[in-house]
Formats: C-alpha cells, sequence, structure tokens
C-alpha cells in the first residue's frame, strides 16, 4: 500500500501543491511523478514509509534528518491512499485513521486530476 500527501489542505488555482508520493516499486513511483507533475504539481517522492516519515519530520532521528527544513512544510498534510489491494475493510481503515482519499491502482490521469480538484476544493 503506497501514500501520496499534499503540503497543503487547501489549494488556490493558482497555487501548485506539493506531494510526497512513496511507493517501493521505482517504475510505480516515476509513473506517478510523472503523472502528478503533468497535472502542475510539486512531487518528492520516497522509497518507503520510514523514508516518507523522514520528509514528514515524524522519523526517529529526525534531528539528523537530512530534510530537516522541508519537514516543517510537510508536516501536516492530508494522505491518499493509493493501492491495488480493493478490500473494503482495509480501505474503510484507512479513511477512519485519516486519509483524506482512497484510489485504486493502476493511477489514471483522470484520478489525479480528482485529487488535485479535492485539495482545490472544487465543487
Amino acid at each position: 500500500m503506497d501514500f501520496y500527501s499534499s503540503s497543503s489542505s487547501t489549494i488556490s488555482s493558482h497555487e501548485e501543491p506539493h506531494v510526497l508520493a512513496v511507493d517501493d516499486n521505482l517504475i510505480d513511483r516515476k509513473l506517478v511523478e510523472k503523472l502528478l507533475k503533468k497535472s502542475s504539481c510539486k512531487v518528492t517522492t520516497a522509497e518507503n514509509g520510514l523514508r516518507a516519515l523522514e520528509y514528514l519530520g515524524l522519523g526517529a532521528d529526525q534531528e539528523h534528518s537530512a530534510n530537516n527544513n522541508e519537514s516543517s512544510i510537510l508536516k501536516d498534510v492530508p494522505v491518499v491512499i493509493v493501492s491495488s489491494e480493493n478490500i473494503p475493510t482495509r480501505i474503510d481503515q484507512c479513511m477512519e485513521e485519516g486519509a483524506q482519499m482512497f484510489m485504486l491502482k493502476p493511477l489514471k490521469h483522470s484520478d489525479v486530476k480528482r485529487l488535485r480538484c479535492q485539495l482545490m476544493q472544487c465543487q
């Protein structure tokens, strides 16, 4: 299971959301990065959850985090889960634990547009 998060819960139409994309598969990570960049997002990628926590300033050794300056920007980000596992109980658990959105792999450009719209609070 992978997650993607944005550095702002609401984005104005002229701002570029900053997205942290976490995926253990390099090809999936590159595809998501490309899709997000095409949708005018700034993208930071991480290969696993521990690395993502470091980016967010939530790692065990956050004082020595290589991205400590970025951690303050990314600390309170909405989380979007993207997974190939279409298991309702797992989806419900993710949403109950604070995920803002759940999307199934493979991620499509329309999914990214929907995500961007939600972050910008489109109607």
